[in-house]
């Protein structure tokens, strides 16, 4: 659902995101309406530029055109409205559900079997066990690569200085946090297994850490105790902990969720409180009829985790459903007219219908940003107050 706010010229507002002038469709010539228009219902149109408009339940061609010097005619419109000035906001709202964000499989690395899990909503923090395999600690470290290597003395990268900082973050210290795996770093991996009680071998397999990339809940629990592993299969599902909201966007509003973008949560209370797009995901379903790629549908998934006073208040409704909004663009002092006033050019472009002193003529114009059944324009002699066409109601 989208909403145009139009707010009074002398209120505050943010620097537009660009001028009409970015949107202009070609040099301006003398206005030739394809059609008379009739009303035109249900258009949807997208925001941030030139949208394509179809004016629908086209009728009969102009005749009527009066002195073709000046394009007046005696012809007039149905009905008539004035361009008005203000900001137009592009603005959608869209339902998502309250919850920990997207979950995420923790699968097995080796084989073995399961001897300890966590329950459901348990919060696993860094080294701290997350399961155990032939009764053996797997702990939580913390960090966004996944463990793929052996770490031993000698190998150096990335990965190597994720494991030093969980180390010197658990207080082992002796060596360099750098990426090198030194013989110091060796050292402090035994001492960390001896106090987990694990084999002091001074290296670490993929098979005996997690990495995530903070604190994690156990969203579910996928695998019973005694199951015998084999590498892949899920043991657990694990979110983050902070309150965020989900939301299913169309992939062509991908404009509307920036990562570090702001949006308003309305509560199902009715109060509203701001949440930070932390991650967006395109996400393909198969149709139930089938896996054919041409029945599948995709979809743009949205977390955005709510401030701390949001997640306060939120923190009672648990998997709650919640209205959320999205504001892609703002374009202050801009002048607008109802959508439906624009005209198709045979020469290519827009127009408007332009009604003084008893006649009316097509003035071209440029269109700006689209919303809510409203648009910017801009052309010569276009005005706060003009006179224009549009359809009867």
């Amino acid at each position: 659902m989208t909403e145009a706010q139009v707010q009074a010229a002398d209120s505050p507002s943010a620097d537009p995101p660009g001028s009409a002038e970015d949107l202009v469709t070609g040099p301006r010539r003398e206005a030739r309406p394809v059609a008379r228009r009739r009303p035109a219902r249900g258009l949807l149109l997208g925001a941030a530029g030139l949208a394509v408009v179809a004016v629908a339940g086209v009728g009969a061609v102009v005749a009527a055109r009066g002195d073709a010097s000046d394009g007046a005619q005696t012809v007039l419109p149905p009905a008539t409205t004035e361009v008005t000035r203000g900001t137009l906001v592009d603005r959608t709202s869209e339902g998502g559900t309250l919850g920990f964000g997207t979950p995420r499989a923790v699968t097995a690395r080796t084989e073995g079997t399961l001897t300890a899990v966590p329950s459901a909503g348990d919060r696993i923090r860094r080294g701290e066990t997350l399961f155990r395999v032939d009764d053996q600690d797997v702990p939580l470290l913390y960090g966004s690569v996944p463990a793929w290597r052996d770490l031993t003395e000698g190998v150096e990268g990335r990965d190597v200085r994720q494991l030093e900082r969980n180390l010197a973050a658990l207080g082992y210290d002796g060596f360099t946090v750098d990426g090198d795996y030194t013989d110091a770093t060796a050292d402090a991996v035994q001492e960390w297994q001896e106090d987990l009680g694990l084999d002091e071998t001074g290296v670490l397999t993929p098979a005996d850490i997690v990495f995530h990339d903070g604190p994690v809940r156990v969203d579910s629990v996928d695998a019973t105790l005694g199951t015998v592993l084999m590498p892949g299969a899920s043991i657990l599902t694990v979110t983050g902990t902070e309150v965020a909201v989900s939301v299913e966007l169309e992939t062509d509003q991908r404009r509307l969720a920036p990562v570090g973008g702001e949006v308003e949560v309305e509560l199902p209370d009715g109060s509203a409180v701001t949440a930070t797009i932390t991650e967006t995901a395109t996400e393909v379903a198969a149709s139930e009829s089938g896996p054919s790629s041409e029945e599948a549908t995709t979809t743009l998934v949205v977390v955005a985790q709510l401030s701390e006073e949001g997640a306060h208040a939120a923190q009672e409704y648990d998997a709650g459903a919640v209205n959320v909004t999205f504001t892609a663009g703002e374009r202050p002092d801009v002048l607008m007219v109802p959508v439906a006033a624009l005209l198709a050019l045979s020469e290519g472009g827009f127009g408007l219908e332009v009604v003084a002193n008893g006649q009316s003529s097509y003035v071209p114009v440029d269109t700006g940003l689209f919303s809510g059944g409203l648009v910017e324009v801009s052309g010569d002699g276009i005005t706060e107050g003009t006179v224009v066409g549009v359809p009867a109601e």
